[in-house]
């Protein structure tokens, strides 16, 4: 199982990005999907998850500005991130919900300058 997630870039305060997430194997068909963060100095933290029907959660500090969405036969996971603030700063990665340790990949940095 391989999850690689893209799309991060360097963008000024109120920009946008989507990223994605491809993930091989049958992993994505089985889990809750989810997008975590993290920024320098901080822990992971969860941003986002999705189900298999598309229920969401979202952390109180991205609601209303990021949406996950899922397309189940690409098996990609993908993350429109709107109106970002430079707190949003991180490297982001894709997982299951709850995390699988040994399936963290590198990460995709998002940089929000002010």
């Amino acid at each position: 199982v391989q999850l690689q997630a893209s799309g991060g870039g360097l963008v000024q305060a109120g920009g946008s990005l989507r990223l994605s997430c491809a993930v091989s194997g049958s992993f994505f068909s089985i889990y809750v999907m989810g997008w975590y963060r993290q920024a320098p100095g901080n822990q992971r933290q969860l941003v986002t998850t999705i189900s298999l029907s598309g229920s969401t959660y979202y952390a109180d500090s991205v609601k209303g500005r990021f949406t996950i969405s899922r397309d189940n036969a690409k098996k990609t996971l993908y993350l429109q991130m709107n109106n970002l603030k430079p707190e949003d700063t991180a490297v982001y990665y894709c997982n299951a919900y709850p995390a699988q340790m040994q399936y963290w990949g590198q990460g995709t940095l998002v940089t929000v300058s002010s």
